[in-house]
């Protein structure tokens, strides 16, 4: 079973119903202790990077995190599930990520004709193609954006897929047992389900 962390931030609904469509077993996690029964964790977000944090330490979900990708179990983060799993962000100065990764979350700094936030589909460049979340989805796919920050690795051996907006940022992360997107797949049509039925069969397989 997938869990998808409630912090009281995140497109809960999209994202269990992209489940329920493709006939996935995922519930809603509201607690720590129901992390357990769990053999994936889903970790959606959006908003302010501080906010995240800040909801994240309110629900004792911070070091449950930490402790879970330390074990080795599945992670997928969606959005801003992807940043708050980076050291710092410039949108929140001062407020501590999860530093599951080294790097910080930077702002667009782009010429006036690129709009900021970037909202609408653009292309994923597949950068580590042998990616088992990429099986079935052909390189150079469409997927739907809304943000105004991207992540910044420090090592960039973790980046799992690139996009194009005024400059080439990283859009998905991959290493060992953690997976995530600045994208939302649940809302990505037939790449996007493709891409979570794969996380599925990953997680399945990390039992």
């Amino acid at each position: 079973m997938i869990g998808i962390i409630d912090y009281g931030m995140g497109n809960l609904g999209s994202v269990s119903n992209a489940f329920r469509f493709l006939e996935l077993d995922a519930k809603i996690v509201t607690r720590k202790q129901e992390m357990d029964a769990c053999t994936a964790l889903l970790l959606p977000g959006v908003g302010a990077f501080g906010d995240c944090m800040a909801h994240l330490v309110e629900h004792d979900f911070v070091d449950a995190l930490r402790s879970w990708v330390d074990a080795g179990k599945p992670l997928m983060g969606i959005c801003l599930g992807l940043q708050a799993l980076f050291g710092e962000s410039e949108e929140s100065p001062g407020v501590e990520g999860l530093g599951i990764f080294s790097g910080t979350v930077k702002k667009f700094d782009l010429p006036r004709e690129l709009k900021v936030p970037q909202i609408g589909w653009n292309r994923m460049k597949e950068v580590q193609p042998e990616c088992p979340m990429f099986n079935g989805i052909p390189d150079e796919s469409f997927f739907y954006l809304v943000h105004s920050y991207y992540v910044c690795p420090e090592d960039p051996s973790i980046i799992a897929g690139s996009t194009e907006y005024g400059i080439e940022y990283c859009s998905s992360v991959w290493k060992d047992n953690v997976f995530a997107t600045q994208f939302h797949p649940e809302k990505s049509q037939a790449a996007g389900l493709q891409m979570l039925r794969n996380f599925w069969s990953w997680a399945e397989e990390h039992k």
